[in-house]
C-alpha cells in the first residue's frame, strides 16, 4: 500500500517527457517481427503489456534485443513464425491478445494464448466471432482465456464493426494481411489508427482507407523501419488532469503524439476551459507537440457522448474526474466498452471516486457528475483493483484532498508506466 502526496499547493513545475506510446510499442513490436530485415525502434515503452508482446515473439522465434527504450527486432517475413514450444502468456495485456489473435489465426501452427486473472476475465468473442468468419479456427474457454488457435486458411471478408474497437479491427487486418484477396473493415467510429499508419510505413499502400472503409491489401511485402515512439498522450493525460486541477501548476510535455484519433482529451480540457497550448507541432505520420498546461481554477462542465468515445476511451477516468471539479453537473454517456477493461471501469471509478465524497452516479453506459470543490476523505484507503489507469487517476485525485490516503494496488501502474510514481513526484518537487 503505498502513502500518496496530499494537499500539494505548491503545485506541479517542470518539463517532463513522458514514456513511449503504448499503442503504438506493441504495434511496433509485432510489425517489426513479420517484416524483413533488422528494425530499429527508439523509444519504446518497455511496461509490462509490451513485454508480454515482446515475450510472445521471442516465443516464435524473432531475435529481439531490448536495451532501455531502445529496441532491435531482427524480422522473419510475414510467414516466417514458427511454432513456440510452450502457451503464449499474454499477462494482463489485452493488446497482445486481440491482436496477436489475428495474427496467429493465418498461421500452419497451433498457438495456445494464456494470461493472468484478471485479463482471463476479459471478453475475447469479439474477435474471435469476426476472424471465424474469415476462416479461423479459434477455441476459447467460455468466451475467455485460454485460448486455442489452430491452423486455418484466411478468407477475404468485408465486415462492419458492431462496436468501435480499435483492437477488433487491428485483429482483423492483421488476419487480412494473410487472406486470399484484399478485405474491408467498416467502422461505426473512427478509432485510433495506429495499425493502419504503421502498416502504409513497413508496407507501400497496404491499407487505404475510404471514409469509415478501410481495404487492406492481402499478402504485402514488409520491410524493416527505424522510427521513434512519440510520448503516450495517455500517459500525458494524467500530468495534464494535475497540473489543471492543482493551483499554482504550470508543465511542459515534451513529445508527445496528437495523432487525431487520440486527442479526445485534449477536446475535453479545450471545451471546458482548461489552459492548454500546443507547441512544437511536427506533421510525420504520428504527429507530436508539447504539450504546455496551467492551472485552470474554473472548469465548465461537459457533456460526452458516444460519438467522442473512441477517441479517448483510455482517458475516461480522468474525465470523470475533471468533471468532478467543475462548476456544475456534467454526463458521460456511450461508454459502455469502459466495463470490459482491466476491471468493470464504470463501477470502479464510481466506487473509488465517492470514498472522496465527489457527487457521481453510475450510469448504465457512464457517469452523472456534479461537480464540487468541497471534497473530504470518507475512506483514506484508495484501490487500483489491479487496474493500472484507476491507481493513477486516483494518484491525481489525492492531490487534491487534505487527508492522507493510501493507494492499495499500486503495482498494477507498471503495466503501462514504470516510472508514473517517480515522474509526479519529480513535477511535485
Amino acid at each position: 500500500m503505498k502513502e500518496l502526496v496530499v494537499n500539494l499547493n505548491t503545485g506541479l513545475h517542470g518539463d517532463l517527457e513522458v514514456p513511449g506510446d503504448k499503442s503504438i510499442s506493441h504495434r511496433s513490436v509485432i510489425l517489426s517481427s513479420i517484416s524483413e530485415g533488422t528494425s530499429h525502434v527508439h523509444h519504446f515503452l518497455a511496461s509490462d503489456d509490451c513485454i508480454s508482446t515482446i515475450n510472445a515473439f521471442r516465443e516464435m522465434g524473432v531475435q529481439i534485443d531490448l536495451d532501455g527504450d531502445e529496441l532491435t527486432v531482427t524480422g522473419v517475413g510475414l510467414h516466417g513464425l514458427k511454432e513456440p514450444q510452450t502457451k503464449l502468456d499474454m499477462g494482463n495485456s489485452g493488446t497482445t491478445t486481440r491482436l496477436l489473435s489475428g495474427l496467429l489465426s493465418a498461421q500452419n501452427f497451433t498457438t495456445n494464448l494464456i494470461g493472468d486473472d484478471s485479463l482471463s476475465k476479459r471478453p475475447m468473442k469479439r474477435v474471435s466471432e469476426p476472424l471465424s468468419m474469415m476462416g479461423a479456427r479459434i477455441e476459447t474457454t467460455d468466451g475467455h482465456l485460454p485460448m486455442t488457435i489452430n491452423p486455418g486458411h484466411i478468407k477475404a471478408v468485408k465486415y462492419e464493426l458492431p462496436i468501435a474497437s480499435a483492437q477488433v479491427k487491428s485483429a482483423i487486418i492483421l488476419a487480412a494481411l494473410n487472406a486470399d484477396a484484399d478485405s474491408v473493415v467498416i467502422e461505426p467510429q473512427v478509432t485510433r489508427n495506429h495499425t493502419e499508419t504503421m502498416l502504409n510505413q513497413f508496407g507501400k499502400d497496404v491499407i487505404e482507407r475510404d471514409g469509415n472503409q478501410i481495404i487492406v491489401h492481402h499478402n504485402p511485402k514488409l520491410t524493416a523501419q527505424d522510427f521513434n515512439v512519440p510520448g503516450d498522450i495517455s500517459s500525458a493525460a494524467f500530468f495534464m488532469v494535475a497540473a489543471t486541477l492543482v493551483p499554482n501548476s504550470h508543465i511542459v510535455l515534451k513529445n508527445v503524439g496528437i495523432n487525431a484519433t487520440r486527442t479526445g482529451i485534449l477536446d475535453v480540457l479545450i471545451k471546458m476551459g482548461a489552459n492548454v497550448k500546443l507547441l512544437n507541432q511536427t506533421n510525420s505520420s504520428e504527429p507530436t507537440a508539447d504539450i504546455e498546461v496551467t492551472y485552470t481554477p474554473d472548469l465548465k462542465p461537459i457533456d460526452v457522448t458516444e460519438e467522442s468515445i473512441p477517441l479517448m476511451i483510455d482517458e475516461l477516468p480522468l474525465v470523470a474526474l475533471l468533471a468532478s471539479r467543475a462548476n456544475g453537473h456534467s454526463h458521460i454517456t456511450g461508454a459502455e466498452e469502459l466495463r470490459f477493461k482491466e476491471t468493470d471501469r464504470i463501477q470502479t471509478v464510481v466506487l473509488e471516486l465517492q470514498k472522496l465524497s465527489i457527487q457521481i452516479t453510475e450510469l448504465s453506459d457512464g457517469f452523472s457528475i456534479d461537480g464540487s470543490k468541497d471534497w473530504r476523505v470518507a475512506n483514506s484507503s484508495l484501490d487500483s483493483h489491479g487496474d493500472h489507469r484507476i491507481g493513477m487517476t486516483l494518484a491525481v485525485a489525492a492531490l487534491l484532498v487534505d487527508t492522507s490516503v493510501q493507494l492499495d494496488g499500486e503495482d498494477a501502474i507498471s503495466i503501462s508506466y514504470p516510472q508514473f510514481f517517480d515522474h509526479l513526484k519529480r513535477l511535485c518537487s
